[in-house]
């Protein structure tokens, strides 16, 4: 839009340039201020669209699949969601499952949604909320492995992200070790950060999402059952973001810990 705006605005320009010395001084300055408002204009929406060019991940030159496995509804949007949006707007497919509805923490009726709406903001493909039971998602580990099982399966991903086996939360835990049994013969697997991780957590892969920080604090604020917890605020999603960026030499990434990583898989991700 924003090239026509600029073709548009060439003749109108030139028309001023030729026939000014036939208009009255008044005319002349009535049609000088038009102008100089359609080219602000112009240039503006011309500034908008070189900016949001600029702003868009390269394309990749091998689609990949990915498969994101949380416990609750805001994992994933709280932990990788900078990295997902990026891959979405690489051109990867991205797929998730989040184990309960975090009923416990929060409202079961809101909260499945809400991890819908945050799924879409980052541009994932599919979200599929289980019903296991919040807290006590260890006692369920058995039957989180077959779901994994059965979506690795159907999915056949290139990458897996889930949990941190040093992550203090429980369901946490129980989801990482239920994500191991199940992709035990799978060759790409990293694990990210969550706000209950331990000082054991250890990123050596790291992620720019200087271009996504925005989008992910968008998406963990569309969890608004969620409002109240210190660590959905804006500030400290940009703090640990850059905390892993000083880490990475850059200005904001995310952090994950590789328990398999094939070079084959990441390609140019």
């Amino acid at each position: 839009m924003a090239y026509f705006v600029a073709v548009a605005l060439v003749p109108p320009n030139i028309a001023a340039v030729l026939f000014e010395t036939e208009w009255s001084l008044f005319t002349a300055n009535v049609v000088r201020l038009g102008l100089f408002c359609l080219d602000g204009v112009g240039i503006g929406l011309i500034l908008l669209y070189v900016h949001r060019r600029w702003i868009d991940a390269a394309p990749a030159t091998q689609a990949r699949r990915i498969l994101a496995i949380g416990a609750h509804p805001d994992d994933l949007e709280l932990a990788c969601g900078g990295t997902i949006a990026k891959l979405h707007d690489s051109g990867h497919e991205i797929h998730a499952l989040v184990m309960s509805g975090g009923e416990v923490g929060g409202d079961s009726s809101r909260r499945p949604r809400e991890a819908l709406t945050g799924g879409k903001l980052l541009g994932i493909s599919s979200v599929t909320v289980h019903d296991f039971p919040d807290t006590r998602l260890r006692e369920a580990e058995l039957e989180m492995t077959q779901v994994i099982e059965a979506a690795l399966r159907r999915y056949n991903p290139d990458i897996v992200l889930t949990h941190s086996g040093n992550d203090q939360h429980q369901d946490h835990h129980a989801v990482h070790v239920a994500t191991l049994r199940a992709g035990r013969q799978h060759s790409a697997i990293l694990c990210y950060e969550s706000p209950s991780v331990t000082s054991k957590f250890l990123p050596q892969v790291f992620v720019d999402i200087g271009d996504y920080v925005d989008v992910k604090v968008k998406a963990v604020q569309a969890h608004r059952d969620q409002a109240g917890k210190p660590y959905m605020t804006g500030d400290r999603i940009r703090g640990i973001a850059s905390f892993r960026g000083a880490q990475a030499k850059i200005g904001h990434a995310e952090g994950f810990e590789p328990v398999r990583l094939l070079a084959s898989a990441v390609g140019d991700l």
